[in-house]
């Protein structure tokens, strides 16, 4: 990624995050809020580490394959 495109996700991403505070903070509902914020981030943690092991497999063969 270049230096701009970097910015521009940085920026992206702060504002997403800001909005997601602002609209937890700001509602009546925001335990609701939270819990599927919560649920959602514990989704996002759980497929990332599968997908962190898959990697992690991968290279180990592809290792082993070189070194064979």
């Amino acid at each position: 990624m270049t230096k701009e495109t970097k910015i521009v996700a940085g920026i992206l991403a702060g504002a997403a995050l800001g909005a997601a505070v602002a609209l937890i903070l700001s509602t009546d509902k925001g335990d609701d809020i939270k819990g599927s914020v919560t649920d959602w981030l514990c989704d996002l943690l759980d497929s990332s580490k599968d997908k962190i092991s898959d990697l992690s497999d991968s290279v180990k063969e592809t290792i082993s394959k070189v070194r064979a």
